[in-house]
């Protein structure tokens, strides 16, 4: 049986490769923050979400503790996601602004959202054997995602692993390795890598990062995939 984008989900959940990061998941679902007390936190690995036909992958860098990992959803339930999918929902890639839960009615178009590291690690800092446990899940997640064209990188860690899981799937890499920045592009094979500042509450509450600049990027990959669908 070939491998699969449903296949590849039930991996992803079931996965105990790294003790530290199991570790914390379940104890950030077993012990809670007290908004969420009465809440049963999904605990577990996260699987990517959207649209199997997606042109424009967004890549993060992991669940938050009591955003995806209590939601059971990536980049819903915290202040990030807020941002994300507002964005998304004005760039015509979402059919709503917000992102809450599982069942909240959310559906992506042409759009798919997944992540660098799939549980929630402490401090938000996975390490690098944490991250190369996971680049294998990004690498078939790629491969699957036949259509895509574009991937938005938000934030350093998932530029980096971004090239790291399109050279380990057999695209060339250019050499030296591009550096990330806000605006950041490269083509990779059929990718353009497209970097965009974190949609996290350093930037956004500074400044670093504004509704105009992350409206700026996604108009941008929205162009890309359309300009590949026109040259396909």
């Amino acid at each position: 049986m070939g491998d699969s984008l449903q296949s590849l989900t039930r991996e992803v959940i079931a996965c105990r490769r790294c003790p530290r990061l199991v570790a914390w998941r379940e104890e950030v679902a077993r012990v809670k923050r007290a908004a969420y007390a009465s809440e049963t936190y999904w605990g577990r690995p996260l699987p990517g979400f959207g649209d199997p036909a997606a042109r424009v992958i967004v890549l993060g860098l992991a669940p938050a503790a009591h955003g995806g990992n209590r939601t059971g959803r990536i980049f819903t339930g915290d202040r990030s996601g807020d941002w994300l999918f507002a964005a998304l929902w004005r760039a015509g890639l979402a059919n709503q602004p917000t992102s809450v839960s599982r069942d909240d009615g959310l559906e992506l178009h042409g759009c798919y959202v997944t992540a660098a590291v799939r549980c929630a690690p402490p401090g938000n800092r996975p390490l690098p054997a944490e991250r190369d446990n996971c680049l294998p899940y990004l690498e078939r997640e790629l491969a699957l995602l036949g259509e895509g064209r574009v991937i938005v990188c938000l934030g350093g860690f998932a530029w980096d692993a971004a090239l790291r899981a399109l050279a380990a799937g057999g695209e060339r890499v250019p050499r030296p390795r591009p550096r990330f920045a806000h605006g950041a592009e490269v083509e990779i094979g059929r990718w353009t890598q497209l970097g965009c500042y974190h949609p996290s509450q350093q930037n956004t509450f500074t400044g670093r990062l504004t509704e105009g600049m992350l409206d700026a990027i996604f108009q941008r990959a929205t162009e890309l995939a359309a300009r590949s669908t026109l040259s396909a």
